[in-house]
């Protein structure tokens, strides 16, 4: 197997970005824990918005005296595309994050597109599908204006996996033969919604440009699902990256989850990491 790319997210590193030297102090502490590069997160770390060209180039120098590299740029939308409300001035901040993360060689943004309903079966013996629902057409079309903007500036969207299996959001994405949307691999959010992983994984296949590498298991007690440390839940991680080898796989590993608590948090990230490396 080749060697493991491996990343971690910013926004789990318990240092406040938007502090004077706050972004140079995370990118130190990611620097410390042997990665190769960083996850951005373009609404709490850097927002595109607030970034000029002087401040996109500083950026690039501290990763290049680090010896990090920006493997994608998380832009964790409040509602999906397939909603309505607000949804032009969305699409329009989602292709910012596009041109943003093109700019600072990063070639994935990633977000959850939205809720993904199963798609129509035939009608009996007919071979034409139903058609869509209004929100899925919406979807497509989002989805199809998102994909050709994204090759038109170098970067291309991830819909991140756990909000539907992964045959599903593989059925949606590749409605559209005219635009690519890629997919992020998150196993956790798959387990704790109950979808299986493996099954993710050959739906997605050569659409996964990342993988977020994040464990999960279910509480059956509670009634729910829980993000754990990486090998502490029912993620068969090992599995896991056989079956991508396969593909084969050649992206980044990013280790980090949002609700890390910030105590434990380097330490857990320091923990995964080692855990993928032993692998």
């Amino acid at each position: 197997m080749a060697e493991l790319k491996l990343a971690v997210r910013l926004d789990a590193i318990p240092i406040d970005t938007r502090r004077p030297g706050g972004l140079k102090k995370a990118l130190i502490a990611a620097a410390a824990l042997r990665v190769d590069a960083v996850e951005l997160c373009a609404r709490q770390t850097v927002r595109p918005s607030e970034l000029s060209d002087t401040g996109v180039r500083q950026l690039r120098k501290m990763l290049d005296d680090l010896n990090l590299r920006v493997a994608a740029i998380r832009f964790q939308t409040r509602r999906g595309y397939d909603n309505p409300s607000d949804l032009e001035r969305r699409v329009d901040a989602t292709k910012q994050a596009l041109s943003f993360a093109y700019r600072l060689g990063a070639p994935v943004v990633v977000n959850q597109i939205g809720r993904v309903q199963p798609m129509p079966q035939t009608d009996g013996d007919e071979e034409t599908p139903q058609p869509l629902s209004p929100e899925m057409q919406q979807l497509q079309l989002v989805l199809d204006d998102l994909g050709r903007y994204g090759a038109r500036v170098g970067a291309v969207l991830a819909a991140e996996t756990g909000s539907e299996s992964g045959p599903d959001l593989e059925s949606m994405l590749r409605l559209s033969d005219q635009a690519f949307i890629a997919a992020a691999l998150n196993p956790g959010q798959l387990i704790i919604n109950r979808f299986d992983v493996d099954e993710a994984i050959a739906a997605l296949g050569n659409r996964i440009h990342l993988v977020c590498a994040v464990d999960g298991v279910l509480d059956f007690a509670a009634g729910r699902g829980l993000m754990v440390p990486l090998g502490q839940g029912t993620a068969d991680f090992p599995n896991l990256l056989g079956r991508l080898e396969d593909l084969p796989y050649r992206g980044p590993f990013v280790v980090g989850r949002a609700d890390m608590p910030d105590e434990s948090a380097m330490a857990e990230m320091a923990d995964g990491i080692s855990y993928l490396r032993s692998l």
